[in-house]
């Protein structure tokens, strides 16, 4: 490709919407263009990235045995209706008519659409397994897109569908699956991590995501940097503490704490350590009568070191939680606590809740809480002597660095990460709610188990880019670059020496399969050097008069310092070995 035949469009200012690096550097480097909220079109440079990691994600799946079809954008509401998600999903929902006033849905995913495919075409079990994917569009109408392709509203998924016979055969197919994406993102040259994920209603351990290293990532990602353990934020589990619970070492005092409701304004009254007081959480589950109307509901009082978060995933675990719960009202917490939030705790209660204990907490001596007392705290509260052994012992929070690993093989680290994959088994939910059956070697119907695997295609130039720029601009792995190389000549149109060995190198290296732009576009260096440096292309030759007369053209890859002097006639191999590296 020559530069003059193609379009090239920088900018040096970012939009002021653009927040993060991705979207400014997308934005000036012409990859993508704003249409509306959510909503981008990928300009021809943007387009050859989303292209490649096509590519590198179709050549994976077909090797691991999947299927391709191509499923519609626009599907309809009876299919949605079928599993219930119609309701469930909410807002992201993009629902529309056609003229005959029917209800059709935008797809945010495909999951009703192949379970339908698969009902009608996989009729016994000798068709099983089955993979069937496509990549394709997708609309999900968030409230607030942001951070430009990161979290837009229209995006291109690879999503993927495995059909088995029972659940064994549906985790061989998973861990297929698993391994693909694997060698996918490998392929893509980026810093990555499989996480374990919290697997939500389904249940089960059989859910990964895999998450792009970038300090500017939105999700947290627990590891252990001596083994293999590696999670989400949701799933990483709190190990109790080994030590057991110290004896009480001092009396529980009733102490003033005036106008300090939060455990840290406490610990600092009283120069004592955060982790030496206790937070008091309140939550509600409702009981609903045959209207739909709420009949009775249940406080609950959860317990968490004041240093610790909440992790509502684990919390939403627990038995008599996990049918859903919310936060009290104000109303309900006097009427149980006997006063406003900022001074609870379990002792003194004026109604009876249910308590549940972090293991930490349940752990601790000689602790600080609020005394259900506006401007009073007990300090020295210890288990047994002050109060019961909590009902129920649970890990409640989220882990913090410098926490045992579970596989118990050293401590945790966390880092940032931008989720850009994840594989999950549905076992039978869809195929229950929608009658997709096969007939087995018996004859009897059964279900189908199922297990969906997605790859965001859009977000993924966006997460690399996150994960590498400077200064200049982007700096793209060679697998997914626009260009792999870019050739510099320096007035080309005023020297035919540096027309000639601009074209014979392009020539070379393009029937050499590499993937390069030539820029004949005349630009002064200065501004030549700068649109690729923002654009980000990995190798770059630059031929002058100068260099020719020595005999030599200069290579630098995107990431160097400096310039390396090349022999003219060892330039296409000193590139080509460069990209083997």
């Amino acid at each position: 490709m020559k530069a003059s035949q193609f379009f090239i469009s920088t900018q040096k200012e970012a939009p002021a919407d653009a927040e993060v690096v991705s979207h400014q550097l997308m934005m000036r480097a012409g990859l993508i263009k704003k249409l509306g909220a959510g909503i981008y079109s990928y300009m021809p440079m943007g387009l050859r990235v989303v292209r490649k990691v096509e590519a590198i994600v179709r050549e994976e799946m077909n090797r691991a045995g999947a299927v391709e079809l191509l499923m519609p954008v626009v599907q309809p509401a009876e299919l949605w209706q079928e599993t219930g998600r119609w309701d469930k999903m909410g807002p992201e929902l993009l629902r529309v008519k056609d003229r005959h006033d029917r209800d059709f849905i935008i797809q945010p995913t495909s999951e009703e659409v192949v379970t339908d495919i698969a009902r009608q075409e996989l009729r016994s079990y000798k068709q099983l397994p089955k993979n069937f994917y496509h990549i394709q569009t997708k609309f999900r109408d968030e409230r607030r897109p942001r951070f430009g392709v990161m979290r837009s509203r229209e995006f291109i998924m690879k999503d993927a569908y495995s059909f088995d016979r029972d659940m064994a055969s549906a985790k061989a197919s998973y861990q297929v699956m698993a391994g693909a994406y694997r060698k996918i993102f490998d392929r893509f040259g980026l810093r990555y991590r499989a996480v374990a994920a919290d697997s939500g209603a389904i249940g089960g351990d059989l859910s990964e995501e895999f998450q792009v290293i970038a300090a500017t990532g939105e999700d947290a990602i627990v590891y252990c940097p001596g083994s293999d353990y590696a999670a989400n934020m949701e799933k990483a589990e709190a190990l109790a503490p080994a030590a057991p619970r110290p004896a009480p070492g001092q009396a529980m005092e009733k102490t003033p704490t005036p106008g300090k409701s939060t455990c840290a304004d406490v610990a600092e009254l009283l120069q004592l350590p955060l982790a030496r007081t206790v937070k008091s959480l309140v939550l509600a589950t409702d009981a609903l009568d045959a209207h739909g109307e709420i009949a009775k509901s249940q406080i609950w009082l959860l317990l968490l070191r004041g240093d610790h978060d909440m992790n509502e995933v684990k919390v939403g675990k627990l038995p008599g939680l996990d049918a859903g719960y919310r936060f009290a009202t104000v109303a309900e917490i006097e009427d149980h606590f006997g006063t406003k939030p900022g001074y609870l705790g379990p002792i003194g209660l004026k109604k009876p809740v249910k308590i549940v204990a972090d293991r930490e907490v349940a752990a601790m001596a000689d602790w600080v809480c609020g005394a259900n007392d506006a401007g009073f705290h007990f300090t020295g509260v210890n288990w047994v002597r002050d109060l019961p052994e909590p009902a129920l012992v649970a890990d409640l929070r989220n882990v913090v660095e410098g926490d045992l690993s579970p596989d118990g093989k050293g401590v945790l680290a966390i880092e940032r990460g931008i989720e850009v994959g994840h594989v999950f088994y549905l076992g039978t939910k869809y195929s229950q709610a929608m009658s997709a059956t096969f007939l087995d070697e018996n004859g009897k119907p059964q279900h189908m188990e199922m297990g969906c695997y997605g790859i965001g295609i859009t977000r993924m130039p966006a997460a690399a880019i996150e994960q590498n720029h400077d200064a200049r601009g982007i700096i793209w792995p060679d697998a997914i670059a626009p260009f792999t190389v870019v050739v510099c000549p320096i007035g080309m149109d005023r020297s035919a020496d540096v027309k000639a060995a601009a074209e014979k190198l392009y020539a070379e290296l393009l029937a050499a399969g590499v993937d390069v732009i030539l820029d004949d576009r005349g630009e002064r260096p200065g501004a030549m050097f700068a649109d690729w440096e923002l654009i980000g292309v990995p190798h770059r030759v630059t031929i002058g008069d100068r260099g020719l007369k020595e005999g030599q053209v200069e290579y630098q890859h995107r990431r160097d310092a400096a310039a390396t002097p090349v022999p003219v006639a060892e330039a296409l191999a000193w590139v080509r070995g460069r990209l083997a590296a």
